[in-house]
């Protein structure tokens, strides 16, 4: 699944250990809804994939649906949940096209880009400050997709192009989960996105339906159990230690989908693609550390201060 925001968090709490090991299980959690993705391959059309894992989902999530209507929602809110449905239905659909075609590693580098990409939309929408660091930034990990793809030296496929679409709705439905966040608590983002996506996949799922075999609902429900222990995990990273401790984990999660497509699906070892997923978290890392290193200089008193 894609890479998600680290430097959109900050934590209170500083124990970098534990911090590290719910960062790793969640990375292991999300190789673990690739590699289920890729094994059922193009078997089911990625519209019914999608609309089965996220029906999963919803039904994870029903013991919250009825608290969350009777608290109601505040003006404005149901348009940007239908709003986020839509660009993350698309989202999801572009993903489980790539995830069935290309080899695992790719879908995992290329969904690097997600960042980088919110941050700048957060720019364009958000009048949020473009700063050469993140400028720089942005133009590192253009760069370290194009070492991925490297158009012209090989065939670029619909799974490419899908999985580049799919990295541009995402960061569109993280940039209404920001606007959704001054309104709403994360439990209800969660679920209405859920809830959303469900509906919004149905028509399409209903239009390609193709008859599922057991064996396939199972590894889709899997599939949502897997993302959400990834979520999970990573809330809980997220909750106790800095991004500057995380966020350099998720590289691992690279190394882990190229293990995992070449012991289990015998898909090669691409150098490139390894290097060019490097080179986006470096870009990633990077502003996560600038940006720490400014909130410490913001909220740290002078010295003066300390003493009265």
């Amino acid at each position: 699944m894609p890479v998600h925001i680290g430097w959109m968090v900050q934590s209170q709490e500083n124990r970098p250990v534990q911090g590290v090991l719910w960062m790793l299980a969640s990375g292991l959690s999300f190789v673990g809804v690739n590699g289920l993705v890729r094994g059922l391959g193009t078997d089911l059309p990625a519209a019914q994939s999608a609309f089965l894992r996220f029906a999963f989902g919803v039904l994870f999530l029903l013991p919250t649906v009825a608290p969350m209507l009777r608290r109601g929602f505040p003006p404005g809110a149901l348009t940007l949940f239908g709003l986020r449905g839509l660009v993350h239905t698309a989202a999801v659909i572009c993903w489980f096209h790539a995830m069935a075609r290309l080899p695992v590693a790719e879908v995992t580098a290329i969904g690097y880009l997600n960042p980088i990409l919110v941050t700048l939309g957060a720019a364009l929408f958000f009048g949020e400050v473009l700063a050469m660091r993140r400028i720089l930034a942005v133009v590192v990990a253009i760069l370290g997709a194009g070492i991925v793809l490297r158009p012209g030296l090989r065939e670029v496929t619909d799974g490419h192009f899908a999985q580049m679409a799919a990295a541009f709705f995402f960061a569109a439905s993280y940039l209404f989960a920001k606007r959704l966040s001054g309104l709403v608590p994360a439990s209800t983002i969660v679920a209405m996105m859920s809830i959303c996506v469900t509906l919004g996949l149905l028509p399409f799922a209903l239009w390609v339906w193709v008859p599922v075999s057991l064996t396939q609902l199972a590894a889709l429900a899997l599939v949502a159990a897997f993302a959400t222990s990834g979520h999970y995990c990573m809330t809980r990273a997220f909750g106790v230690a800095p991004m500057t401790v995380t966020q350099p984990v998720t590289f691992l999660q690279l190394i882990w989908a190229t293990l995992l497509g070449w012991l289990v699906f015998g898909e090669g070892v691409d150098i490139f693609v390894l290097l060019g997923g490097g080179v986006i978290i470096a870009a990633i890392s990077y502003i996560t550390l600038r940006e720490a290193h400014l909130l410490r200089r913001t909220v740290t008193p002078v010295v003066n201060a300390t003493k009265s």
